[in-house]
């Protein structure tokens, strides 16, 4: 376990998921590798990949606009791009914002 407030490292869930589900910390290591490049080649492929009770993973098109240099105040267009982003499940959101009673 890490000190409170800190996030874990690789390793410490690697030890965790190793220690709870049987199996050795290599081939968690491989199976979460498997994982991410599953999720990256079908983000990449049909733009979104759903991981059930975690989240989606998707691209998203974002327009042309303009801007402002905020050191020198110059307006600047900024380009049209793509980019990537995470949504929390539903339920994701509920388990870690559940109201303590």
């Amino acid at each position: 376990m890490s000190a409170a407030g800190k996030p874990l490292t690789k390793t410490e869930i690697l030890t965790e998921l190793a220690g709870g589900n049987d199996m050795s910390k290599a081939q968690v290591s491989a199976f979460l590798d498997s994982l991410c490049a599953i999720a990256y080649r079908e983000a990449k492929k049909n733009a979104k990949f759903t991981l059930p009770g975690f989240g989606i993973l998707k691209l998203q098109k974002r327009a042309a606009r303009m801007g402002r240099n905020p050191a020198t105040g110059e307006s600047i267009k900024i380009p049209a791009k793509t980019v990537v982003k995470f949504v929390l499940s539903k339920a994701c959101k509920e388990a870690i914002l559940a109201k303590k009673k």
